[in-house]
């Protein structure tokens, strides 16, 4: 009896949901953990050690992300009230800079937004900052 070994894992790559920064996320590692699992060879199973480490770099990863998400909301929510500058661009390109005091901050799409004089400003848009 063959057993196929050549494992092809590129669908794993081009059909993947991407995070806002073009990088591998938690679904594309937990796709690519299922992936090697459904195409091990049965009479030669995966390690269970290397199972368990993969495991953990999965919930490193995850616990990652979810910190970053609350440094992101934590950075957002202080900036309430102060002064900022900071430098946009349109849907057409063009860059806009925008001065002034912060409004309501609000996540919309997994990224927090600050509203200043009525215009959404990214807190990654955001180079200076005063009271």
């Amino acid at each position: 009896m063959d057993i196929n070994t050549n494992y092809n894992i590129t669908t794993v790559y081009t059909n993947r949901v991407t995070t806002s920064k073009d990088q591998l996320g938690k679904d594309d590692f937990l796709k690519l953990l299922v992936t090697q699992l459904k195409n091990q060879d049965p009479l030669k199973p995966m390690d269970d050690r290397e199972f368990i480490a993969q495991l953990a770099q999965f919930s490193t990863l995850e616990q990652m992300q979810n910190m970053n998400s609350s440094f992101n909301a934590v950075r957002a929510i202080n900036l309430i009230g102060k002064n900022i500058y900071a430098t946009i661009t349109d849907n057409n390109g063009n860059s806009r800079t925008v001065t002034g005091k912060v409004d309501v901050v609000y996540k919309q799409n997994g990224e927090y937004f600050l509203q200043v004089n009525g215009i959404d400003v990214p807190v990654d848009a955001v180079t200076a900052v005063s009271e």
